[in-house]
């Protein structure tokens, strides 16, 4: 299989393929145009390979590879997205300290034939159009944030009147744009019955509920979990310790890899579930009694709370509080 590393960046593609010692490189527009362009490269240089036994390896930054990555995958070609800090950390494994475009190519190329990730595939659109709403609320909710604590700081300044009366009215519209942005996530969530149903089965384990029911869905729906394990890992929730011999001995933190704001929301959630969900406050009190810090005990209860979440969304069967006693 031609293995195909795409470095991305907001304006364009950079290219490399490597061919036993030798290398070809090409540099096309980040658009429809330049993965055409993109393909016609390849199938004049490699005529006798089919799109279906290349596989493309791409960084995921931000938004800006989703469209080429979408436009590859629909003509047939294997696509697989990676870990930008892994794939860091891979360059320098192999004593490579530069970091350029044209080089971040290269090592994608060589990350791809050596470790094979695995192949992405990309949710369906209505799973799409639930993320990008999300997100929008998210961002209108930080704005909104924002804005009454400037609101708090004009008044405790005794501040001019037109500066209270500028920041009032930017909280009244942020106020009406979440309320809109709020009801048009419902009405996407009732107008696809698997969305609802999988919020719907969330919201019934014990402080779940609306933000994290349906995070958690646009996360399940978005990605492609096997376990448990995976969507902690994922959200940053598994510890990492750091112990070598005799010197080194730290205690154990958690990752904090993947998406803040979803661990934020987690958190809340935890804390909730520390009194009101019994499988988690069980777990929670037991950590306490072992002489474990409260932290530490709470990100233990959210990870307790992703498997949770993980297990009813996996078996599409609500929570059930009695499961370890019946079982």
């Amino acid at each position: 299989m031609l293995v195909i590393g795409i470095d991305v960046a907001k304006a364009k593609l950079d290219v490399c393929v490597l061919l036993d010692e030798r290398k070809r490189a090409k540099v096309v527009a980040n658009s429809n145009a330049g993965v055409i362009q993109l393909l016609a490269w390849l199938q004049q240089h490699w005529p006798e390979q089919p799109l279906s036994q290349m596989h493309a390896v791409l960084e995921g930054t931000g938004v800006y590879h989703e469209s080429a990555a979408c436009a590859l995958f629909d003509v047939g070609v294997h696509v697989s997205i990676v870990n930008p800090a892994q794939v860091r950390d891979f360059a320098k494994g192999l004593g490579i300290r530069t970091k350029t475009d044209g080089v971040d190519s290269q090592v994608l190329a060589r990350y791809g034939a050596l470790v094979q990730p695995a192949p992405w595939t990309p949710p369906p659109a209505h799973v799409r159009t639930l993320t990008a709403l999300l997100a929008r609320r998210e961002a209108i909710a930080q704005d909104l944030r924002r804005e009454r604590n400037r609101q708090e700081k004009a008044l405790a300044a005794q501040s001019v009147a037109l500066v209270r009366h500028s920041l009032e009215t930017s909280i009244a519209f942020l106020l009406q744009q979440l309320k809109d942005i709020e009801r048009q996530i419902d009405q996407h969530i009732d107008g696809h019955p698997d969305l609802k149903g999988d919020v719907r089965l969330l919201q019934s384990i014990p402080a779940v509920g609306d933000k994290v029911g349906t995070q958690m869905t646009s996360l399940l729906r978005s990605h492609c979990f096997t376990t448990a394990e995976q969507l902690a890992a994922y959200l940053g929730l598994v510890p990492v310790e750091r112990q070598s011999g005799s010197s080194v001995c730290a205690k154990a933190r958690l990752s904090k890899a993947g998406p803040a704001t979803m661990r934020a929301t987690l958190y809340m959630a935890a804390v909730v579930a520390t009194r009101h969900n019994p499988h988690i406050k069980a777990l929670y009190e037991r950590l306490l009694a072992k002489g474990k810090s409260k932290m530490a005990a709470i990100g233990a209860a959210m990870r307790k709370l992703v498997h949770l979440c993980f297990g009813v969304w996996k078996h599409q069967c609500p929570y059930q509080a009695d499961f370890v006693q019946r079982a």
